[in-house]
């Protein structure tokens, strides 16, 4: 697997694209690109590189992180997949806007489709393993890829941090259960992609992240 990395919009979201380097087919993680200027610049890499984007994935349903899930879907014909629990924030994407005094933007679409704790994601040589982490929302997924010995987490944990859980819907005890029993079972040596910031390793943040001691 080939893996780019952007980061995009106010709120300095990682999108990731995890290519197959086989055949060029490309997963989109969490789709930030709000700005006309963001939207170019994916759009140049994806043509540049003679991409085929075949999967838009949300680890969750903020703003931030769905901000591009339109562009794609226009553009690629390729429309978003997220937790069922977290529509609300694509029906309430207007009003969480103007709420957090962000650039206003078209309303959201509508998932294309559904994923679920448990599923397995497969695109050629990539193979995604779903694991429900809410807390920092209530439909919060992580994305276990085994054989790349990585998983992407989104704003579950964050190196030395985790997700907030002051935002609507957000629950502490559920995010911490949800690292606890999902994440730090994962092998120590897993590389962890957030949705912000640099990348961790379980094993650190099971030694240094002042919230994750004594649990």
């Amino acid at each position: 697997m080939k893996l780019k990395t952007f980061v995009f919009n106010q709120i300095q979201v990682n999108t990731y694209l995890l290519i197959d380097e086989t055949t060029n087919n490309t997963i989109v993680i969490d789709a930030g690109c709000q700005s006309k200027e963001e939207k170019t610049l994916f759009a140049n890499f994806i043509q540049e590189n003679h991409l085929n984007i075949k999967m838009v994935l949300n680890t969750h349903l903020h703003f931030d992180h769905v901000y591009g899930n339109r562009f794609i879907q226009e553009t690629y014909g390729v429309g978003a997949q997220g937790a069922k629990e977290d529509v609300f924030f694509l029906n309430h994407y207007q009003d969480l806007l103007v709420l957090f005094q962000m650039p206003m933007d078209d309303d959201a679409l509508p998932l294309q489709g559904y994923i679920k704790d448990g599923d397995i994601i497969t695109m050629d040589s990539l193979e995604l393993h779903v694991l429900a982490v809410p807390g920092h929302s209530p439909g919060g997924l992580a994305f276990y890829m085994p054989k790349e010995n990585c998983v992407f987490a989104g704003d579950t944990i964050f190196h030395g941090g985790i997700g907030r859980t002051d935002l609507h819907r957000g629950n502490f005890d559920t995010l911490i259960n949800s690292i606890k029993t999902k994440l730090l079972t994962l092998p120590d040596d897993t590389i962890i992609y957030s949705g912000h910031g640099c990348p961790s390793i379980i094993k650190f943040e099971k030694e240094n992240n002042p919230y994750l001691q004594n649990i």
